[in-house]
């Protein structure tokens, strides 16, 4: 199930309540990063590979493979979100301000629309990588009602 661009970008800007598209594109691009650093290059080929080639890029245009824990991936998808990237007087160009409960919220959120649109096992295969204690980062994928679904 392919799915564009703008209704990944929009799917993310609903699920984290986000006012403006840049900062849902900007929460992309910080889980994607991040994960795709964390996992292996084939992985993230296989995650990559049904999505948009607009959103691909964060999870292939990094290095492959690092080993770290939980904590560290959340600093760093933390980091990445609260970044200020551009000198200029616009929203865009701002850090984020989020907090670390936010960008657990935020990775949990993504991880869980990667689920719908990886087909079949290759997500699975991909959380097979990871101790653990990133079991959190797993929790909305095989809940009922996701949050954004709560009325």
């Amino acid at each position: 199930m392919s799915t564009s661009y703008t209704d990944f970008v929009g799917e993310v800007q609903h699920r984290i309540e986000a006012g403006r598209q840049a900062e849902a594109v900007r929460t992309i691009r910080a889980v994607l990063e991040t994960l795709g650093e964390r996992v292996g290059e084939g992985g993230a080929t296989d995650i990559a590979s049904p999505l948009p080639m607009e959103i691909d890029r964060y999870l292939l245009d990094v290095d492959h493979g690092h080993a770290y824990e939980y904590d560290e991936f959340v600093d760093r998808v933390l980091d990445r979100l609260n970044y200020d990237d551009l000198d200029l007087d616009t929203s865009y160009g701002r850090p984020s301000n989020v907090d670390r409960a936010e960008a657990v919220y935020r990775i949990k959120a993504v991880v869980e629309l990667l689920s719908e649109k990886v087909p079949g096992g290759e997500l699975a295969h991909v959380e097979e990588q990871f101790p653990d204690d990133f079991a959190d980062m797993f929790e909305f994928v095989d809940v009922e009602t996701k949050p954004w679904e709560e009325a």
